[in-house]
């Protein structure tokens, strides 16, 4: 296992320069000058230029891309064009909120996900599966600034139960509406993957030799059926607590919560190249460690999988 990890972990690093580079090219293909952003179009020729040097832009693109791998190699991320601060330092301060928000939206979606392509699996054949398919299928739908301006609208202003946005002092209020926007889009895709694994393995020789035996329903779904079917589920739930943690754009910004999707949002709204690069790549981090996660929690979970084993 051990040297499964260290693999994946060395494949990892030519994979985040490649992406760095692909982000790179494509941020210096759109056109736009961030000098004449910080400066504005009715600048003097001659500041503009000194922005542009003070920035690196009279440089070549290979001559700056070989600057930015010199900041990455010694841990930097380059400073805000804009704020001047340092990103790394940005991103770390809005981590744990990004990290709050997702922690508590992937426990909506894990919780009713998994309950509700269960209850789909078990009520195979019934007018209940179709209730549970159609559930799921409206919040595949549904887009989530959509769902987010319904919720605020329903239990921030009809029914006065919640804040309609914002993060106040850290009370739990303030993170129920947008936990719930961002997981249940989640919630539904988890619903159906596990109705579909479920009933596949439901249908197994072994799921049958446990029905022979005698066994309880609950018994051969709880104990049996569901523990061999969470393989693909795990996969769907890591990809997506991943993407919650790369910064869910659409959610903070509706709920005014300040984390990395908000600050990403931010950086590509004034063409800041440091901003965006640094939460691309802290992002395309955050997928390669939560995918290695999955891939070590197969192991656990189906007792056939086995790595660094003939």
């Amino acid at each position: 296992m051990a040297a499964f990890i260290l693999k994946r972990a060395l494949f990892a690093v030519p994979t985040l320069m490649g992406l760095a580079l692909v982000t790179f090219l494509m941020l210096r293909a759109i056109p736009g000058d961030p000098a004449l952003g910080l400066v504005g179009d009715r600048a003097e020729p001659e500041a503009v230029e000194a922005i542009r040097r003070e920035l690196g832009q009279d440089k070549g693109v290979a001559s700056q891309f070989a600057g930015y791998l010199k900041l990455l190699a010694s841990g930097n991320l380059g400073r805000s064009y804009y704020t001047k601060r340092d990103v790394t330092s940005d991103i770390l301060s809005k981590f744990p909120n990004t990290l709050k928000l997702a922690l508590s939206a992937m426990l909506v979606a894990t919780f009713a996900g998994i309950l509700l392509g269960i209850l789909s699996a078990v009520a195979r054949g019934t007018y209940w599966e179709k209730v549970f398919s159609a559930l799921s299928l409206a919040g595949i739908s549904l887009p989530v600034f959509w769902v987010g301006l319904v919720l605020m609208l329903l239990f921030a202003f009809v029914l006065p139960w919640l804040p309609p946005s914002g993060m106040g002092d850290g009370q739990w209020a303030y993170l129920v509406l947008p936990a719930a926007t961002l997981g249940l889009n989640s919630a539904a895709y988890i619903a159906r993957i596990t109705r579909m694994s479920l009933v596949e393995v439901l249908g197994s020789q072994f799921i049958m030799t446990a029905r022979a035996k005698g066994l309880s329903p609950f018994r051969v779904v709880a104990k049996h059926a569901l523990r061999n079917a969470l393989v693909p589920v795990i996969t769907l739930i890591a990809i997506d607590f991943g993407s919650y943690l790369n910064g869910s754009v659409l959610t903070e910004t509706i709920f005014g919560w300040d984390g990395l999707g908000r600050y990403a949002l931010d950086g590509i709204m004034k063409r800041d190249y440091p901003v965006i690069l640094g939460t691309v790549l802290a992002g395309s981090a955050v997928f390669v460690f939560f995918n290695l996660v999955a891939d070590v929690a197969y192991a656990f979970i189906d007792p056939r999988i086995r790595y660094g084993r003939r």
